[in-house]
């Protein structure tokens, strides 16, 4: 059974719908990642999973339950939704032992998770006084509390510096791989990459594609067959290719200015391996590039973003 059920879910603020028909399930021994641009419903939709806001209809299930069914639900989901939410006045131990005493968990559990997010030796201090990043490590701490089998986090990376992101993706990795389910909201696109093994991608409320990682970076992502290829002679190279009927763009420079990357689309490495070798032209790279989490997000969620910004073309800029 899945322990996250997600089914028909919907909710409707001043007849906008904020949430549309959404339905998903969530694995255990895994992470899964929930993207979507501002205003997708998102946190609408982990509101409406731990019973903080009630859905027009559909439901939302944690081991075949609605959140209030559990008599003690620390014990079976934990939730990291507001870092801030903690009382400032409250020491650190303090907050988790009030936690602890509402789900009937042994006291001593509170030093154990602070020990586990690194709060140890500020475990006396108010929170009033602690840093984002260290509130985010007070918020998982409570979440860790009732040893639940079940994480659901919004934004648990925010304020944290490099060191600390790097840590909580190795601590939610350790916590997936012990067989728990674990659903992370983010906006850090490059950090699911490495974090989740399944995405759900909303826009607008409704579900767009829920797949694993690899299947969101495939072919369909659009930028699978694309090909970086870099040689002596950029410009006999790009007539070469465009003739052989591939569409070729300037790549990123990274490396040396004299040999300038070419991104190819329109042919397959090995087509372009022979016409370059037909024609006698040296090259220094052929390289097929893969398609990334954030090429495939913007490709899915471009008809679904409700802020859109602009840029202005540099020469309006200098004027």
């Amino acid at each position: 059974m899945s322990t996250i059920e997600i089914a028909d879910l919907t909710k409707a603020y001043r007849k906008k719908r904020v949430v549309d028909g959404l339905s998903f399930t969530v694995r255990p021994g895994s992470v899964t990642g929930f993207l979507g641009p501002n205003g997708a419903g998102k946190s609408t939709t982990l509101r409406m999973t731990l019973g903080l806001t009630r859905p027009d209809s559909g439901t939302a299930r944690i081991q075949g339950r609605s959140y209030h069914e559990h008599a003690e639900p620390l014990r079976v989901v934990g939730a990291l939704l507001d870092a801030r939410w903690a009382h400032p006045k409250r020491s650190a131990r303090a907050h988790l032992a009030w936690l602890a005493h509402s789900n009937r968990i042994p006291v001593g559990r509170v030093d154990e998770v602070l020990s586990r997010v690194g709060l140890i030796d500020v475990a006396d201090q108010r929170v009033g006084g602690f840093s984002l990043g260290m509130a985010q490590r007070l918020g998982l701490a409570g979440a860790l509390l009732g040893d639940p089998g079940i994480l659901i986090l919004d934004e648990p990376a925010n304020g944290l510096d490099p060191e600390g992101i790097a840590w909580m993706r190795g601590l939610l990795r350790q916590l997936a791989a012990e067989g728990r389910s674990v659903l992370v909201s983010s906006h850090l696109l490059a950090e699911m990459a490495q974090l989740a093994d399944d995405v759900v991608v909303i826009g607008r409320g409704q579900l767009i594609k829920q797949c694993s990682i690899a299947e969101l970076t495939s072919a369909d992502a659009g930028t699978q067959g694309d090909v970086v290829v870099r040689g002596p002679e950029p410009a006999r190279l790009r007539e070469l290719l465009t003739q052989a009927g591939a569409t070729v763009a300037d790549g990123v420079l990274e490396a040396d200015p004299s040999a300038p990357p070419l991104l190819v689309s329109g042919l397959a490495g090995e087509d372009i391996f022979r016409a370059v070798a037909g024609a006698g032209l040296v090259l220094y790279e052929l390289t097929p590039r893969r398609g990334t989490v954030e090429d495939a997000y913007l490709q899915l969620t471009g008809n679904s973003v409700e802020y859109r910004g602009s840029v202005r073309p540099a020469e309006e800029r200098a004027v």
